[in-house]
């Protein structure tokens, strides 16, 4: 009987890449012929062989085995790979290929990648919030105007969200002032408020005590009027 020839690609099982080192391997300082290298490691350690001899590599490769070896020493001095020696299930010392360092600087890359995007949501969002504030003003926005946006971001690392309600509680307000929308944010700040649904939340509960004391005002007409307190102006203010 005829072996099947597809028994035998079934048999040879499949090898796991990750798409993310596929599409950005040259930015870790690899070339095509590492990454087809570093490729046929993963099959070889994949199916079991944990340190293969180097002219296994080499006839996959079809390469000598003097070039497979300086194959694998490149990838080791690009630091996507190493040689780690490990005790077995009989307690002998074994070597075993190890690509521990190459998952490290893709993870690295992936952290620089969030952090570029996030940073250029952070810019966009910056022209954005001057836009804003100039529509709101009516009138462009001074150089110290705009050092104070950049420093809310920069340096105090307010979310351009949270600049952004404390911007529509000023308008509110009637207030259309950065030295007001500042103290807003300090109020903010000392109540732990950094997100938009924290804001929208204390705004609610801050107009709920409102309505509440009007309605105790109306039902008790010789009751002298208490004056509200604004919640979004600092203590510093008396």
């Amino acid at each position: 009987m005829n072996k099947n020839p597809l028994f035998d690609w079934i048999s040879a099982g499949t090898t796991a890449v990750p798409n993310y080192l596929l599409k950005y391997y040259t930015k870790i300082g690899l070339n095509n012929d590492d990454l087809v290298t570093l490729l046929q490691l993963l099959s070889l350690v994949g199916n079991g062989q944990r340190f293969p001899d180097s002219q296994l590599l080499a006839d996959r490769l079809n390469v000598s085995r003097e070039d497979a070896f300086k194959a694998i020493h490149q990838l080791m001095n690009k630091k996507v790979l190493t040689i780690e020696t490990r005790a077995d299930e009989e307690g002998k010392t074994v070597d075993e290929f190890s690509f521990d360092l190459l998952y490290e600087k893709l993870s690295a890359l992936l952290l620089q990648s969030i952090k570029e995007e996030e940073s250029e949501k952070e810019v966009l969002a910056s022209k954005n919030l001057y836009q804003l504030f100039e529509q709101e003003f009516g009138r462009s926005l001074s150089a110290m105007e705009i050092q104070t946006l950049n420093m809310w971001i920069e340096e105090d690392h307010y979310r351009p969200e949270l600049i952004e309600m404390a911007l529509r509680e000023a308008v509110l307000n009637q207030v259309y002032s950065l030295k007001y929308i500042d103290r807003i944010l300090l109020s903010w700040e000392k109540k732990n408020i950094r997100t938009k649904e924290q804001v929208e939340k204390e705004s609610k509960r801050f107009r709920q005590s409102q309505s509440n004391d009007e309605t105790k005002e109306k039902s008790d007409p010789d009751e002298k009027p208490v004056p509200m307190y604004n919640w979004l102006k600092d203590k510093f203010d008396n």
